[in-house]
């Protein structure tokens, strides 16, 4: 039973990775044409891919890291409170800043993705 509420609530921290993934890829790509003409429909085909497929990389990374820290290093210094729960919840969203920040370096200053 306590694997089942571990694995439970590490799948609500991985979903809510996952909005913060999706939530930086809509800021980064802005909001959708809503033309009608054959080029914005094929520009809204790759917005939808590359939304969906940089979210879900950057999605994972994030709760990978998020799960890694909280196994080594959260779980044992901290209780089930309030107070933990809201500590783990900057935790990720300081991941998902330091991710998106990487993200963004690598691909417009850099020009390395």
């Amino acid at each position: 039973m306590k694997a089942l509420k571990r694995i439970l609530n590490y799948l609500f921290w991985s979903i809510l990775a996952f909005i913060a993934a999706f939530g930086y890829m809509r800021i980064i790509l802005g909001a959708k044409s809503i033309d009608s003409n054959g080029f914005t429909k094929i520009a809204n085909i790759i917005y939808d891919l590359a939304f969906v497929q940089i979210g879900l990389i950057l999605g994972s990374i994030i709760a990978i890291i998020y799960i890694l820290i909280d196994i080594f290093y959260l779980s044992k210094i901290l209780k089930n409170t309030i107070k933990s729960t809201i500590i783990r919840l900057l935790v990720i969203i300081v991941i998902a800043i330091i991710i998106g920040v990487t993200h963004y370096v690598l691909e417009k200053v850099i020009d390395v993705i």
